[in-house]
């Protein structure tokens, strides 16, 4: 028997219900306290220095994990999930506040937040899963390379008026000021060798925040002319903003509607990738659903705080996890000592060099890129997932990632379709001795095998042709046809029209189900004395013998 369907409540519930139901203690508290407090450390450096890469404030980036990751680990379908601002989104938001200002950038995020909560209503969560892995491969990898590029004057402290938008004009414009190269270079890149090292030597040590703490004081210390936090914004607020609801009008949904799609799509896709991690490490199940609900919650909050677009963190969820979370508390708890951080050490960050946050990025870059993965589908793929893998890296570097999905994404489906047709054979009676066999003379047999949509409906269009006007009877064997689609369907009935011109008959055997629901429901059934459907190929057979004896039809097939 097949398994009841889950209801939607059911599949909207939050996880940390799941989890206090079944019992939470204090020991579970204190493993979530200790996750939560380390996840918080990593993630105290990355939501500033993310912010800063995408174009706004680093308390932009605070509220937004505080905010944010708080609603992501209370709402979602994970047991672990970490979420916060991440670098997928740094070339989004680079170019909407660009083309329409921060208050536009708000205005895409509280939209893209009510399109995830839509997509959890309408149960789309397990459809993320049918994105193909180059699309994703190939945009993550470009945005990687954007992202480094974008720091590469910050960690080299190069004196710029301003930083070329497109990667191809970025490099001269770098190499043309490299004579500028400053002391910040000493920090940026001695920040960098420090993180790379505690990495390797010492990977429980928080690298990141280690590197940040160290730069900091020795730049004080020492005196060190480096552009600073609050050099360059003036320090971050020791409270969170009063939540303000974005000015709406219909001109502004209309120009930040596709925005709002790439936003959501990234924070589903994402989030749902980490949820996929998580389940692997700790041998649970996430509801998708639930996963989708929560982000749009965190993003129409975020968007109210005045925050940043958010998603699951894949790094800083693998650190809860190795931290010994437990349950979501750990991520709600991480939320709460980012608070705790921002309003008692609020101070302190305007102290920090600008060049170590570049190197954070940079590190958040590489490991973005996958590049052992994005190496290994480039040589053991099969050519179409390498083509859809360099076209999707290509365009998000050099285009636009918007553009790079959508295309990504069609060139898949086409050449995923194209795969499908070639796997969709069609058999001839007259080459196949099996077919012929209990066939009289004047009919024809041919079997089709594989599902028949519309990458294949010409095949089934040169059944007639290939046929001649010889044939007064023409079976199609459909017995291993399992799915038919309305272009399939119309291919076939214009294939019937054809035969009727001719004066044949055409006898469908073993149409499956819903083959046979799509047929009725395009009015082919309506087409007497054109089409014979029998149960089998036998019974087919013997429907071909009594049309060319003239007895017409019989018990065992069924005319229309």
């Amino acid at each position: 028997m097949s398994a009841a369907p889950v209801s939607l409540s059911r599949e909207l519930l939050p996880k940390l219900v799941t989890t206090l139901r079944e019992g939470y203690g204090l020991a579970a508290l204190r493993a979530d306290a200790i996750a939560g407090l380390t996840v918080a450390i990593v993630a105290l450096p990355l939501a500033m220095a993310l912010a800063i890469a995408s174009g706004t404030t680093p308390d932009k980036g605070l509220v937004t994990a505080v905010v944010a990751g708080f609603l992501i680990s209370a709402l979602g379908g994970s047991r672990v999930q970490i979420g916060g601002p991440t670098g997928a989104f740094v070339v989004v938001v680079v170019d909407v506040i660009h083309r329409h200002g921060y208050d536009g950038l708000v205005l895409a995020t509280l939209m893209a937040g009510l399109i995830l909560v839509a997509a959890a209503v309408l149960r789309l969560g397990q459809w993320i899963k049918y994105i193909p892995e180059p699309v994703v491969t190939g945009f993550t990898a470009g945005i990687a390379v954007i992202i480094f590029s974008s720091q590469i004057k910050d960690l080299l402290g190069l004196s710029m008026e301003t930083v070329p938008a497109d990667f191809i004009d970025k490099w001269p414009a770098f190499w043309a000021a490299r004579d500028t190269v400053d002391v910040a270079a000493l920090v940026g890149l001695g920040s960098l060798a420090l993180i790379l090292g505690l990495r390797r030597l010492a990977p429980r040590v928080p690298g990141f925040l280690v590197a940040v703490v160290l730069a900091s004081v020795l730049a004080f210390a020492l005196g060190l002319d480096v552009e600073t936090i609050g050099s360059r914004f003036g320090g971050i607020p020791d409270h969170l903003p009063t939540p303000v609801l974005p000015v709406i009008t219909l001109e502004k949904l209309r120009a930040l509607l596709p925005a709002a799609l790439t936003i959501a799509f990234l924070a589903g896709v994402e989030s749902l990738l980490s949820a996929v991690v998580a389940d692997g490490m700790t041998g649970r199940r996430h509801r998708p659903n639930a996963e989708l609900l929560a982000q749009g919650a965190a993003n129409t909050a975020s968007a109210l705080f005045g925050g940043l677009p958010a998603t699951g963190a894949i790094a800083r969820t693998v650190t809860n996890i190795r931290s010994g979370a437990r349950s979501p508390v750990s991520g709600m708890l991480h939320a709460g000592f980012l608070l705790l951080f921002m309003l008692a050490f609020s101070g302190l960050a305007a102290y920090v060099p600008l060049a170590v946050l570049a190197a954070v990025l940079v590190v958040v870059a590489w490991n973005m890129s996958d590049a052992g993965r994005f190496l290994h589908e480039l040589r053991a793929a099969p050519v179409s997932d390498r083509v859809i893998l360099v076209t999707t890296f290509t365009l998000t570097v050099l285009v636009d990632l918007t553009v790079a999905i959508e295309v990504g994404v069609i060139l898949a489906a086409v050449l995923f379709m194209h795969r499908m047709s070639e796997t969709v054979s069609v058999s001839e009676s007259g080459e196949k001795p099996e077919l012929a066999a209990g066939l009289p003379p004047g009919a024809v047999m041919y079997r089709i095998d594989g599902p028949m949509f519309f990458g294949v409906a010409r095949k089934l269009l040169d059944v007639l042709d290939r046929a001649g006007g010889a044939p007064r009877v023409l079976v199609l064997d459909m017995t291993t046809v399992p799915m038919l689609d309305a272009t399939g369907a119309d291919a076939l009935s214009t294939l019937v029209g054809r035969a009727q011109r001719r004066g044949a008959h055409i006898v469908l055997a073993g149409v499956q189900r819903q083959p046979l629901g799509v047929l009725h429901g395009l009015g082919l059934r309506h087409r007497k004395g054109a089409v014979i459907f029998a149960g089998t190929v036998e019974q087919a057979r013997r429907q071909a013998r009594r049309l060319l004896a003239g007895t017409g039809g019989s018990p065992d097939a069924t005319v229309h």
